[in-house]
């Protein structure tokens, strides 16, 4: 058994795409029409046959409620692993990706928490 997919909540499917291309560095994966919205996914370039995230539309209220609750609390709605977590805070930065905790160390983990400017935090990780 394996983990083929997993969902994000995001309140626009577009600029979550355009983020997590451009910002992040993902690579788009699956475009097409799902009923009203679209299935969209990305992967990393790292690993295209890899666990591929996707951008759900939170259209139903409990999804945004959720989405809205997460960040009210600080809490991300996933994470991300990083092989080198300052080179990717620094270049992420640059293109205006904002933190809202830079990396530090986490007991056994440097981890950071950035917006991805769809409704949501996310954990960056390094072990």
């Amino acid at each position: 058994m394996r983990i083929p997919f997993c969902s994000l909540f995001v309140d626009d499917q577009e600029k979550a795409l355009k983020f997590y291309t451009e910002k992040v560095g993902f690579v788009e994966k699956v475009n097409v029409p799902a009923g009203g919205a679209r299935w969209i996914t990305v992967v990393s370039a790292e690993d295209p046959e890899g666990t591929q995230l996707v951008l759900e539309p939170n259209q139903h209220p409990a999804a945004a409620t959720y989405q809205k609750a997460l960040v009210a609390d600080g809490i991300p709605a996933t994470a991300l692993m990083s092989s080198d977590i300052q080179k990717d805070y620094e270049r992420m930065s640059a293109l205006g990706v904002v933190f809202r905790v830079k990396p530090i160390q986490m007991g056994p983990v440097m981890g950071a928490i950035f917006e991805d400017t769809c409704g949501n935090l996310i954990m960056l990780n390094q072990v």
